[in-house]
């Protein structure tokens, strides 16, 4: 059992230098490539993680008397995994700025640029408005129409309602009438 365990920290040790280097190289890769390692890092992470999953599952199952020494293993190997995604959320926020600053044209590029880009934005925002807007509108008079059906259907209920008490009204003073007509037979 300790051999499974000892094969995924071995495993685990090889995944976390590998996101340690990646993460160490994103801050001085060309955009494309940040990118692609960004998406790269996060699926070593999440390959780590299950490791460690796996790794837990294996220290349950490890007699009570050995399990205190691969329990501490498990909780350095958590607090290593916390830094690595710390670490990462860090390199990842530098990565966003440097994006941002791209989108925004920040890096140098004319004030009349950035105008015309904000234009361009304000303008999106504005067909996102009125779409929405008309959404909602949408949104209302499909609720009014049903609250009308459901009123619909509630007067057709209770006509259905008033018909049927009739019906038995009437079918009670057919037998009724049926008793009196068979007895004027009888006489």
């Amino acid at each position: 059992m300790s051999s499974d365990f000892e094969g995924y920290e071995q495993d685990f040790a090889v995944l976390t230098a590998e996101i340690t280097s990646k993460i160490a190289r994103v801050p001085r890769l060309p955009p494309d490539e940040k990118k692609q390692m960004v998406a790269n890092v996060e699926k070593q992470l999440e390959e780590a993680k299950e490791l460690l999953e796996q790794m837990d599952l294996e220290v349950r199952e490890i007699p009570p008397q050995s399990r205190g020494m691969y329990s501490n293993r498990m909780r350095s190997y958590k607090q290593e995994m916390g830094k690595l995604e710390t670490d990462f959320k860090r390199s990842r926020i530098a990565y966003s700025d440097e994006v941002r600053n791209e989108l925004l044209g920040e890096d140098g590029n004319s004030s009349e640029n950035q105008r015309a880009h904000l234009l361009d934005n304000t303008e999106r925002l504005e067909r996102s408005s009125r779409r929405l807007e008309a959404g909602y509108q949408i949104a209302v008079e499909t609720e009014q129409i049903g609250q009308e059906m459901l009123e619909n259907l509630s007067h057709d209920r209770e006509k259905i309602q008033r018909a049927r008490e009739r019906l038995r009204e009437t079918d009670a003073n057919l037998g009724k009438s049926s008793r009196v007509l068979t007895g004027m037979l009888r006489r």
